[in-house]
């Protein structure tokens, strides 16, 4: 089954809790209007998987709610590329994977101890924006269709 986008998120400012939102503009080159890494050189956007967030939810043995984690799009299932260079698609928005996303040191804070290491090897994948165009919740999302992951 084609893993489609399920959670937006977006965060106006440094430590300032995430915003649900349906649908960004995702501008190429420059991010997600309206959240902090808009206009950032790389870090454009960062993709997690529910998949992984449940995981992380049986080793706490609580639930993780997708904006707490601080990850702008969340995907309902499939292996989110980390090798860089490696392109996915959502909707008609192209972007490269950059580097693997290290845990965010908030993540104890707004989930509760141990959050960190339950989301260690987790944490999603930042890429940067190649198109423009809009995300929407409910968008198809075509991992690794560049080839360039093995």
């Amino acid at each position: 089954m084609t893993p489609t986008v399920v959670a937006i998120h977006l965060a106006p400012g440094r430590r300032l809790p995430t915003k649900s939102v349906t649908s960004v503009e995702a501008e190429a080159g420059a991010g997600l209007v309206g959240d902090r890494y808009h206009g950032s050189k790389h870090r454009h956007v960062t993709l997690q998987s529910a998949l992984d967030l449940e995981a992380a939810a049986a080793d706490l043995g609580r639930p993780v709610e997708a904006g707490l984690t601080r990850r702008n799009i969340t995907i309902s299932g499939g292996d989110i590329p980390t090798q860089p260079g490696t392109h996915v698609t959502i909707g008609d928005v192209e972007l490269e994977v950059v580097r693997i996303a290290a845990p965010c040191r908030l993540l104890d804070d707004n989930l509760g101890p141990g959050a960190a290491r339950a989301l260690h090897n987790r944490a999603g994948t930042v890429f940067r924006l190649l198109t423009s165009g809009r995300i929407s919740v409910g968008d198809e999302v075509v991992l690794d269709d560049s080839g360039a992951q093995g």
